[in-house]
This record gives structure tokens, C-alpha cells and sequence, in this order.
């Protein structure tokens, strides 16, 4: 939480760095997606156009009330912004420069808004307001998620958990996998896209898992594993059933050996968020099939899950990760932030 809510020089030049890149990224709005002329001589055009009021609702993260507000922006929408009350000082301020600064070049300060209220009532009249809410994004915990998608009478696009599974297949490169693990895991452990559970198959888990092992724990991670992990590393701690599929945000992991492919599949299917999920292997076989089977926002080939994110994805930044199915999938950056309309040109055609 403390490292969340962190607003120190670093985090700010990170900010104000996200800022300028977003301002840089083309104006995704009256883009043309397609064109087309049809047999009868009309012109049809699909084009890009703000979403329109836009409500994020957001936990702990401060940096969110500006990169929220500058994506909304951009995309010709107008952002209404209900942060925690953890963050309600940080975010005043930092909304207060964002609008000053978008005054003095003519936009209209209630383009974007922070409101004064951080309870969960004010939550449900918020996203009960279909005559002017387009959308509600909520990013945060998972009673809050749930919390908006079941009071909602606006479209929601949900921000869930981050349960990132990484399986290590027979064969893959030691060191390789070694510093990607140890990234993924301990880099900043407290985040949606940080490793939570280590799958290794059976056939390769004696020369793969201890050695990875062995850095997690000298990096200070506990490990969770099941009773095979333990066998080949004894300083593992068993693993409950309420392990997989948990969200630790912090620095520990569970590990479990498995048979294979088809059974790190099977435990992703059950136990997964839709977020992130990641394959360390040789095989090329493998990699794509994980490609096509695995259901998530993010399928990741011999990299880290940390690289899941608008910023690292060339979106400048993200207002956060959905992983929810529709309208939108990922991090969600100034395209996320658009709909579209039919645009039809003729000369005088009639529908016959």
C-alpha cells in the first residue's frame, strides 16, 4: 500500500515522462478504421469519436488521477474521478494542476473532475447515473470491482485481479529462466502484473526448480508449493488450497509441479484472472499452442509479465488493465478511450 501510494521526485518525473508521451501519441479521434465503396456508389466510412463522460473509480494509486485525466483527454472525453480515500490529498492536488494547466491553454476545466466523496454510496449514485455516465472503469481490489459491476447501470469495463501464472517447460534455458522469474516475482511484487504462481514440468522440475528456488528465497520471497515442490526444495512451505488462484501482491509465490502442458493449461483454466499468463520454453510447438489455448488480455512467450503494461505496450500510459471481455481487453490506452460511428456519403441514392 505504502509503495502505491508513494509520490516522491521519481514517481512524479515518471508522471510528468507519461504525460509528454501521451501528448505525443496521434489524435486517435476522427481517425477512419475502414473504408469503403459499395456497388451502389455509396461511400461508408467507419470513424473514431469520443466515448463521452468516462468514470474512473481507483484505489491507492495517485499517478491514476493524472494519467487518467490526460488519456480521457486526449481521447475528446471528459473524466469524472472518485479515488480513495487513501489518496484523497494527493489526488486534490494533483487534479488541481492537471486543470490549471488545462485551462491555460483553453480546455474547459470540468472536463475533468475529482469528486469530494470516497464512500461506497457515493460509488452506486455515481454509476447509476445512465442519463450522463458513458462508462465506469474501476481499478482496484476485488470487492470494489464487484461492488461497481453489481450496482452499475452503466456499461463497466472491469480492471480485475492479476493472477499471472508462468510456466517453466522441459528444456528451457536455467539462467534464462532465473532472471526472468526473479523480474516477474520480485521486481515490484506489489503489482497487477507480477508473477503469483510458478508452474514447472515434472519431467525437468529437479534441474529447473531449486536453483530458481534458491534466488527467490535469498531475495527474500516465501514460496508456497505443493508436496512435489517440496520434495525437490524442502525450505518451500506447503501450499493451501486457497493459494492458487490468490492475488499476493507481495513477495510470495506459489509453486506447483505439474505434468506437462496440458496439466499447466488445466490449472491456468481453473485458477486464472484473464491477465497475464506467460510460457518459458524451447519449443515453438508449445509456444504457440499456449498462444491459441490460453484465455487472457496478455500472452506472454519467453518474457516477463511485467512487461504487461500501456506504458511498456507504446501507449504512453494506461488508465489500467482490463480483463474483462468487452469493449476492451489489456491496457487501456487513448484507443480503449474511443467508440465509433457510421459515416455514409451518396449522391442522391435511394434504398430500393
Amino acid at each position: 500500500m505504502l509503495d502505491r501510494l508513494m509520490l516522491d521526485e521519481s514517481r512524479l518525473a515518471a508522471v510528468a515522462a507519461s504525460v509528454r508521451q501521451i501528448a505525443a501519441l496521434a489524435d486517435p479521434v476522427g481517425e477512419v478504421i475502414t473504408r469503403a465503396t459499395r456497388p451502389n456508389g455509396l461511400r461508408i466510412a467507419r470513424v473514431r469519436v469520443p466515448v463521452g463522460v468516462i468514470a474512473m473509480i481507483y484505489e491507492a494509486r495517485p499517478n491514476v488521477t493524472v494519467e487518467a485525466s490526460a488519456l480521457t483527454l486526449k481521447a475528446g472525453n471528459a473524466v469524472v474521478l472518485r479515488g480513495g480515500s487513501e489518496a484523497a490529498r494527493s489526488n486534490a492536488v494533483l487534479a488541481e494542476v492537471f486543470v490549471a494547466a488545462a485551462k491555460s491553454v483553453g480546455l474547459p476545466g470540468d472536463a475533468v473532475q475529482v469528486l469530494p466523496f470516497t464512500d461506497r454510496d457515493g460509488v452506486r449514485a455515481l454509476v447509476q447515473q445512465s442519463e450522463f455516465v458513458d462508462l465506469a472503469i474501476p481499478r482496484g481490489g476485488e470487492a470494489l470491482i464487484r461492488f461497481v459491476t453489481d450496482n452499475a447501470r452503466v456499461p463497466v469495463v472491469q480492471h480485475y485481479k492479476g493472477v499471472c501464472h508462468m510456466f517453466l517447460d522441459t528444456g528451457v534455458d536455467l539462467a534464462m529462466a532465473e532472471r526472468i522469474v526473479m523480474n516477474a516475482k520480485m521486481q515490484r511484487p506489489g503489482v497487477c502484473n507480477a508473477l503469483e504462481c510458478l508452474l514447472v514440468d515434472a519431467n525437468d522440475a529437479l534441474r529447473l526448480l531449486p536453483p530458481i528456488a534458491k534466488a527467490l528465497l535469498a531475495a527474500g520471497c516465501e514460496i508456497r508449493g505443493d508436496e512435489r515442490a517440496r520434495e525437490l526444495v524442502p525450505a518451500v512451505k506447503p501450499a493451501s488450497t486457497e493459494d492458487w488462484g490468490h492475488e499476493f501482491l507481495d513477495a510470495v509465490l506459489a509453486v506447483r509441479v505439474v505434468d506437462g502442458l496440458d496439466a499447466a493449461l488445466a490449472h491456468i483454466a481453473d485458477y486464472g484472472s484473464g491477465h497475464t499468463e506467460a510460457i518459458l520454453t524451447p519449443s515453438e510447438g508449445n509456444a504457440e499452442r499456449f498462444r491459441r489455448e490460453v484465455d487472457a488480455a496478455c500472452v506472454v512467450v519467453n518474457a516477463s509479465t511485467r512487461f504487461h503494461d500501456g506504458g511498456e505496450f507504446g501507449l504512453g500510459a494506461e488508465i489500467g488493465i482490463a480483463t474483462s471481455r468487452l469493449h476492451w481487453r489489456g491496457p487501456m490506452g487513448l484507443e480503449s478511450l474511443t467508440t465509433m460511428k457510421w459515416i455514409v456519403d451518396g449522391e442522391g441514392q435511394i434504398r430500393t
